[in-house]
């Protein structure tokens, strides 16, 4: 069994629990409000920023001029390809990218940045594998059930299509090879890393399908 096999074996109960989320069952039947897919693509651009800071970070501290590259590819395809699609929906909508990260969000990257910066690198890479693995299963299950006109198709495509798969396919890869070199202590807490950004992907879908803020600003009215 692949070091990766094991891995997802691991999170099949959250993976399960994210298809369940009702973030991902109504985008799936095209009901999605607007107001709830508009919080999340705005939280998921503040996410993505920081994703690439950290998947370069990957870039420079790996050992091999093959690995960099990847990794130095991914921050771009990011970048562009990801960045693009919200700029699409930014106006088709008509709305500024005009958001604070929420508390779920701020985790998700904080925990990211900081692994990037004070682990390893390759719990690093262990961590940031749950956003191109996941959001691809995600992408997929919502493709094979997804109306013909669903609103959210651009989104769907771009998760469910081949140049993203490919992408992930990569990411795998990487993983598998670095953990090869590791010893068993090493690949648990690659294995923590993955157990817990994919925790985080979780909360990130639930807390923009409940639209959170932070509690004490929401609760006393004032800005931080």
């Amino acid at each position: 069994m692949k070091f990766t096999d094991q891995l997802w074996k691991e999170i099949e109960p959250i993976y399960k629990a994210i298809l369940e989320l009702p973030f991902i069952t109504e985008l799936t039947a095209g009901i999605l409000p607007e107001e709830v897919f508009l919080f999340y693509l705005k939280q998921d651009t503040l996410y993505l920023a920081d994703f690439s800071r950290a998947l370069s970070l990957a870039g420079v501290r790996s050992q091999g001029s093959d690995h960099m590259n990847s990794f130095f590819r991914f921050a771009a395809d990011v970048a562009v390809v990801e960045g693009q699609l919200h700029e699409e929906y930014y106006r088709e909508y008509g709305v500024a990218m005009d958001a604070e990260k929420s508390p779920s969000c701020f985790a998700y990257t904080n925990f990211l940045l900081s692994t990037a910066t004070t682990k390893d690198n390759v719990i690093s890479i262990a961590a940031l594998l749950p956003c191109f693995w996941i959001y691809r299963e995600v992408g997929l299950e919502i493709y094979k059930q997804a109306s013909k006109h669903n609103p959210y198709s651009d989104w769907i495509n771009t998760y469910a299509g081949e140049d993203f798969n490919e992408g992930v396919n990569e990411a795998i890869s990487i993983t598998n090879a670095v953990a090869e070199q590791e010893p068993e202590y090493r690949r648990e807490q690659m294995s923590d890393a993955f157990v817990k950004s994919t925790e985080l992907e979780w909360m990130f879908w639930k807390s923009a399908y409940e639209q959170e803020q932070w509690p004490l600003r929401e609760a006393y009215n004032f800005k931080g």
